[in-house]
């Protein structure tokens, strides 16, 4: 027995300093941080840890649906005109009601056969009715509309997380909230300017450039009024809100009417490709962003046939800039304005180079975490684990006197073992998951109690102290697999299906499970060997 100890030990040993490593790191005695600074480092802390910022937020989906239909209505008009298909009108009635539903009116009798084949192949997720008076309506099909908006929640995720990520908030948790209802659940733990994550957050960073058909003018109804009362077919009123402007009194109220189709938008944006400069003729901060193979090639057609007009930079539905066309432009171009400073600068480059929102959001709820409640949950929460763990150890060691501080070195490692894996791992240590903690030491008693009357029961039925040891791991072992593997499989139910604080519990209660069975186990089986070892034939084992 005793030619097996030795490798035990070092293992034992070399998890010892392994996870003593995941805890503290490296220490920072000689700058002065102290173990403590280290161990701070090393386990990140949750919301309710912490302090932070709760958010749901509403995606507007219809916002993602009407994009989409915009630009089916696009195709459709250039596919009727290279088909040589004349048509009266095509408009989208009720936008906001009806977002997917496209309306064509005057289409001859003798081109439906030609429409119908332009719709199979370029709109394969419209429906396609017809009306009185050579009257066609194209409505999205259900399940593409679902998808679409499922789509577009997804993407919001995503550029959220992206935007998040850069700004370098510590283990944010974004995700999805509530089944079918299209909003995001956003945690920021530690953040130091929620006002300013917000925005950025929030900001579409819809990228469009439009053609200009008018302005500026002074007010919605001064435009209204330069055009008879009504505004011209595919155009719309856009409000000027010009680059590094705090409030539309800093420009003056201004409108442009633009056409409704852009000429550049945020798909046609290349990856990563926008970046800051300066502008050496104002001395002020630009971006500068360059377009995809497919997008220059439109923006180039567009700056080429209409040199010597004006285009829009759009930006959330607000003119953000106004240009003259001088030449042909291909596949890069600037955003620049006298009063955008460098922060507003990197911000809108962080926006476009994560992606554009598909749709707009809007603030549900809003809850603040302040550090204050977050340190007293820490206190309160280690206040119960140590006084948890000390009354544990200290029954242990009256119920089961030698055999006691066997199981207290076994909980002990077990605790190091979970601390540890969560610095390597840099999961997020919760309110839950301290809970999920205690919960592990009390699993670890159990399984410890488990083996411990085990033993006793082999003992008083006459087996010498090696055999009743012996008999007691190998009958308590598969019981313990049972018991240990049913609770793991419950906390993965909860990692998968949970929220942030949930899945903190689900984490630490599954891997404080898999280290109570190396402990319990392995560890525990190695100090009964190593007392036996050291015991004179027929003397009595403390238990």
């Amino acid at each position: 027995m005793n030619k097996n100890l030795g490798w035990k030990l070092g293992l034992i040993a070399a998890t010892l300093l392994l996870f003593l490593f995941g805890i503290f790191g490296v220490p920072k005695e000689f700058s002065g941080g102290g173990l403590l600074a280290s161990l701070q480092d090393r386990i990140h802390l949750g919301l309710d840890l912490k302090g932070g910022t709760h958010l749901i937020l509403q995606v507007q989906v219809n916002d993602a649906v009407n994009g989409d239909s915009d630009r089916a209505l696009q195709r459709l008009k250039e596919d009727l005109r290279t088909h040589k298909i004349n048509y009266t009108e095509i408009t989208k009635p009720d936008p906001v009601n009806r977002p997917d539903q496209i309306v064509l009116k005057g289409v001859p009798p003798d081109a439906t056969s030609d429409l119908r084949n332009i719709v199979s192949e370029r709109l394969p997720e419209y429906d396609l009715n017809s009306g009185a008076e050579n009257t066609w309506t194209f409505s999205m099909k259900a399940q593409a509309l679902a998808e679409l908006k499922n789509r577009a929640v997804t993407l919001a995720i995503e550029t959220i997380r992206n935007r998040i990520d850069q700004l370098g908030v510590t283990e944010p948790v974004i995700q999805e909230h509530g089944l079918g209802q299209y909003q995001i659940l956003v945690q920021l733990p530690g953040i130091d300017d929620p006002a300013r994550v917000k925005e950025i957050m929030q900001s579409t960073a819809m990228l469009e450039i439009k053609q200009v058909l008018g302005g500026p003018y002074s007010s919605e109804q001064d435009a209204l009024q330069q055009h008879g009362g009504v505004l011209p077919p595919d155009s719309m009123l856009l409000a000027f809100h010009g680059l590094g402007a705090r409030t539309s009194e800093d420009t003056g109220e201004q409108y442009y009417l633009v056409s409704r189709s852009s000429a550049v938008a945020g798909a046609d944006l290349r990856s990563g490709g926008a970046t800051v400069g300066r502008d050496t003729n104002t001395n002020s901060s630009e971006v500068s962003f360059s377009l995809t193979n497919e997008g220059g090639r439109k923006f180039a057609a567009f700056t080429g046939a209409h040199v010597g007009e004006k285009l829009a930079v759009v930006l959330d539905n607000r003119v953000r800039e106004v240009a003259t066309i001088n030449e042909q432009i291909h596949d890069q171009g600037r955003i620049s304005g006298g009063g955008m400073n460098e922060q507003t600068a990197k911000d809108l480059a962080l926006v476009l180079n994560s992606g554009a929102l598909p749709a707009g959001i809007k603030y549900l709820e809003e809850r603040t975490v302040g550090p204050s409640l977050g340190s007293d949950s820490i206190r309160a929460g280690v206040r119960a684990a140590v006084i948890g763990m000390l009354a544990v150890l200290i029954f242990m060691l009256i119920y089961y006197r030698g055999a006691g501080i066997n199981a207290d070195i076994a909980l002990i490692l077990n605790l190091i073992i979970l601390l540890g894996f969560l610095g390597f791992s840099g999961a997020t240590l919760t309110l839950p998951g301290i809970a999920g903690v205690i919960l592990t030491v009390g699993m670890g008693v159990d399984s410890n109690v488990l083996i411990f009357e085990r033993i006793r029961e082999e003992l008083r039925n006459g087996k010498t102290p090696t055999s009743a040891v012996e008999q007691g791991f190998s009958h308590a072992w598969i019981t313990l697999v049972d018991t240990h593997v049913t609770t793991i499989a419950s906390a993965f139910i909860l990692f998968i299906f949970g929220t942030g604080p949930v899945r903190g519990f689900a984490v630490t209660l599954t891997f404080g499970l898999l280290a109570n069975l190396f402990t319990a186990v392995f560890v525990s089986r190695m100090i009964f060997d190593w007392i036996l070892s050291r015991k004179q034939r027929g003397e009595p084992l403390s238990i």
